[in-house]
């Protein structure tokens, strides 16, 4: 029996999920979260062996599920389940070394061959998210994707500079570079550009 626990914000559809994929033989929903806090709690608490994760959640997001599973060396498979196809964001599941990234258009059954798969030990991903990957690299470091990220969150250049321990005057260097390559007029589109194509 396949144990797992479905993370998605929108009842209906978290409903329906956990309906018919109970109504597989080998397959057991243990347990459904709204949000990414409390599928987090939930895998650690029931420890699943899958977990299929919305990205798009509040509280925590299910990629940042994904990297803290991972962090914690969880034995947990996880399948992120999303109806954007975004570049930036199958990059961070990848990084996250997510077992399953599909669109929300497939089938029951397609998700249920998909979960079998993933137990078996393969990975499944979504062709159309792969391709749209090769379309459009990322052209931001790890640093300069770092310091977008905090001043996404309202932090100032002499904030980030604390936090990361770096000068003022380098993070505002690191920004002016950043604006440079996403072609940019300011710091605003720069983070709304970003964020459009799942890079933070």
């Amino acid at each position: 029996m396949i144990r797992m626990i479905i993370a998605e914000d929108q009842r209906m559809l978290r409903g329906a999920l956990g309906t018919l994929l109970d109504f597989e033989d080998d397959l057991q929903v243990m347990g459904q979260a709204k949000d990414g806090k409390e599928a987090l709690a939930l895998i650690q608490r029931l420890q699943p062996d899958i977990c299929l994760l919305d990205i798009e959640m509040p509280l925590k997001s299910g990629l940042d599920v994904a990297e803290e599973l991972k962090r914690l060396r969880s034995p947990c498979k996880v399948i992120i389940l999303t109806t954007f196809a975004r570049p930036g964001y199958f990059e961070r599941a990848i990084k996250a070394e997510v077992h399953g990234y599909l669109l929300k258009d497939g089938s029951i059954d397609e998700l249920a061959d998909s979960i079998r798969k993933v137990m078996q030990g393969k990975r499944e991903y979504d062709h159309e998210l792969i391709l749209n990957v090769y379309q459009e690299d990322n052209p931001l470091t790890e640093r300069e994707l770092e310091i977008l990220r905090l001043s996404a969150e309202g932090k100032t250049a002499k904030e980030i500079g604390k936090q990361l321990y770096l000068s003022a005057g380098t993070v505002r260097n690191y920004m002016s570079e950043v604006l440079q390559k996403l072609e940019a007029k300011n710091k605003i589109e720069a983070i709304a550009l970003a964020q459009e194509k799942g890079w933070i």
